[in-house]
């Protein structure tokens, strides 16, 4: 039999699954499915790339580049990741979406619509 960590491309997968798995024992202990609708995680995800967002709000690009620099708000923006890809990922498996398979497409027909090499007109 093979390990199906042999190979590192396996494990992302795998990895991903566990963590929805696990997403998904945690709102079953605490009886939450019944307010995980798509509208409702669709909606926390809002709040939560928001609160992302909120710390990066008044900062000049350099200071945003050296964010994590700042251990209190380096923790405060791991936080906020962690809070997104929660949401996202509950959003994923609710809706039945893979959201690797997605990412990869979506990357694939963004590489079709923007082949490299080329630059988009300026607005002179």
């Amino acid at each position: 039999m093979t390990d199906p960590y042999d190979d590192d491309t396996d494990r992302e997968p795998l990895a991903l699954a566990g963590l929805q798995r696990r997403l998904a024992e945690f709102a079953a202990a605490r009886d939450w499915q019944p307010y995980h609708t798509p509208k409702n995680l669709v909606a926390a995800l809002s709040v939560e790339a928001s609160e992302l967002l909120e710390i990066f709000q008044w900062l000049t690009p350099e200071e945003s580049a050296r964010v994590m620099d700042d251990p209190e708000r380096a923790h405060r923006v791991t936080d906020e990741v962690a809070d997104v890809l929660a949401y996202l990922l509950q959003l994923c498996q609710v809706l039945g979406v893979d959201p690797l398979a997605a990412l990869a497409a979506k990357i694939e027909r963004n590489e079709h619509r923007f082949p490299a090499g080329e630059r988009k007109p300026s607005h002179e």
